[in-house]
C-alpha cells in the first residue's frame, strides 16, 4: 500500500515507455559487466573473459527471437539500431523508403524523404494503402518499409503478419521497431505471435535495453540473416564490420537480463490495471486512443478534450504523478502528437496524455492517480474547460 501520498517531493512514476524502472536482475548484471577489466576484443585473459559474457548476452537476445547470434548487433540503444537499418537496408543501397504515419521520430528523421503510409483513426496501418505503395515500387529493387511494433504513444500493435506479407509479396525488405514491444512479449500479443509464427523472419529489429527495465544506453539490431551491412560507425570493425566502437558490456549484459526476465513476467496484470484505470478516466471525460484494438498491456492514451496537454502534465506533476504527452524524446517539450494528428484527431492531437504503467506498479499505484485524474478533470469542468461531445476511438 501507499505510505506516503505522492508529491513532487517523493513521486509516482508512471511514464514507463519513456523508460522502464532498473529490474534488480538487471542491475545485478550490470554490476557484473562494471566489474571486468578486460576489453572484449583483447586476446588476453582479461580480454577473453569480458567476451565470453557479451557473446552469452548476444546469444540469449538472439534466441529469443529465434535469430542466430551472428546476426545481432550492439548498438546504443533503439534510435542508433533504427537509423543503421534505415541507412543499411535504405539509403546506402537505394531503396525507396516507406514509413508508417505513427513512427517514433528516430524512423522519421532518419528518413526525412519517406512516403508515409497512413493509419486509420486507431493507428493502425492502412494495408491497402501500403499495397499500393508497393505495387508502386515493383519495377525497383524493392522498397524498405519502416513499422513500429507497438506505437510509443498509443500503445497500438501493427497487423505485422499482414504487412510482413505484403512486403514478401512485393520483394521489400521489413525493419520493426519492437523498442516498445519487445520487453513486454506475453506469447499472446500480436508481436510475439508474428515471432513465433515465423512471419518475421526476413525482417530487421531494433530493440532498446532500458524499455525492457535494463539500463540506458544499450540496444540492438536484429538481422534477418548473418549478413554484411554497411556501417554508420566503421570504427575498428567490432560487430563483425556492422558497428564499429568498443561495445557497453555492462549495459549489454543488463539488456540480456532484462529481457529473459520480462518474457516470464505475467502481463495480464497490468492489463487488468490498465483496463480500471481506462474506466476511470472515461468517466472522468477522456477519450481512449485506440481502445478498440489490440494494444500493449500497459499503456493508456487518454485525451481530454478542451485541456491541453501540457496543462495536464502540469496539474498532475504538482501532485506527485510522472506521466507524459507522448514520446520522451523531443527534449522536454510538450507538442501536438503527431501520432493522434496521423489518427485524424485534430485540436486533440494536444490534449492527450500518455501514462504507461512500470512492470512492478502496484495496484494502489494505479488506483491513487485515476483518484487524481478524476479530481483534475472535475476541476477543469468547473472551470467550463473540458468538453464533452467526443465519442470513444
Amino acid at each position: 500500500m501507499l505510505h506516503a501520498p505522492p508529491s513532487q517531493h517523493n513521486p509516482l512514476y508512471l511514464d514507463a515507455n519513456a523508460t522502464e524502472p532498473l529490474r534488480p536482475i538487471a542491475q545485478q548484471a550490470l554490476n557484473e559487466g562494471l566489474a571486468q577489466l578486460g576489453n572484449p576484443a583483447s586476446v588476453h585473459t582479461a580480454g577473453r573473459k569480458a567476451r565470453v559474457m557479451l557473446e552469452q548476452a548476444r546469444k540469449q537476445l538472439a534466441g529469443a527471437f529465434g535469430r542466430e547470434a551472428d546476426s545481432f548487433v550492439f548498438t546504443s540503444g533503439g534510435t542508433e539500431a533504427n537509423t543503421l537499418a534505415v541507412h543499411g537496408f535504405g539509403h546506402a543501397i537505394g531503396r525507396p523508403i516507406l514509413i508508417g504515419a505513427t513512427e517514433h521520430d528516430a524512423i522519421r528523421k532518419a528518413a526525412p524523404g519517406a512516403c508515409v503510409i497512413p493509419v486509420d483513426q486507431n493507428g493502425l496501418i492502412e494495408c491497402a494503402a501500403l499495397e499500393t505503395q508497393l505495387a508502386s515500387h515493383a519495377a525497383e529493387a524493392g522498397a524498405l518499409v519502416c513499422i513500429m511494433a507497438a506505437n510509443n504513444e498509443t500503445g497500438v500493435y501493427a497487423p505485422l503478419e499482414d504487412i510482413a506479407a505484403l512486403c514478401r509479396q512485393y520483394g521489400a525488405h521489413l525493419h520493426i521497431d519492437a523498442v516498445q514491444a519487445a520487453g513486454r512479449m506475453s506469447g499472446t500479443d500480436p508481436f510475439s505471435q508474428a515471432v513465433a509464427s515465423g512471419a518475421l523472419v526476413g525482417a530487421s529489429l531494433a530493440l532498446s535495453a532500458h524499455k525492457m527495465g535494463g539500463v540506458m544506453g544499450a540496444g540492438a539490431l536484429l538481422l534477418p540473416e548473418d549478413r554484411p551491412l554497411p556501417p554508420l560507425l566503421p570504427g575498428g570493425g567490432q560487430e563483425r564490420g556492422r558497428r564499429g566502437g568498443t561495445p557497453a558490456l555492462a549495459a549489454h549484459l543488463s539488456m540480456a537480463a532484462a529481457l529473459v526476465e520480462s518474457q516470464q513476467q505475467e502481463w495480464s496484470r497490468l492489463q487488468i490495471l490498465r483496463d480500471e484505470l481506462e474506466a476511470i478516466c472515461c468517466h472522468a471525460g477522456a477519450v481512449i486512443m485506440g481502445r478498440d484494438v489490440p494494444r500493449l498491456p500497459n499503456t493508456v492514451s487518454a485525451l481530454l478534450p478542451g485541456v491541453a496537454a501540457q496543462v495536464q502534465l502540469m496539474a498532475l506533476d504538482i501532485e506527485g504523478y510522472c506521466v507524459s504527452a507522448g514520446s520522451a524524446c523531443s527534449s522536454g517539450k510538450v507538442a501536438r502528437s503527431h501520432v493522434l494528428e496521423a489518427m485524424g484527431q485534430g485540436e486533440g492531437a494536444g490534449q492527450a496524455i500518455r501514462i504507461s504503467l512500470p512492470w512492478n506498479v502496484q495496484a494502489e499505484h494505479v488506483r491513487a492517480f485515476g483518484q487524481a485524474y478524476s479530481r483534475m478533470a472535475q476541476r477543469f469542468a468547473e472551470r467550463g474547460l473540458l468538453q464533452n461531445n467526443r465519442t470513444t476511438s
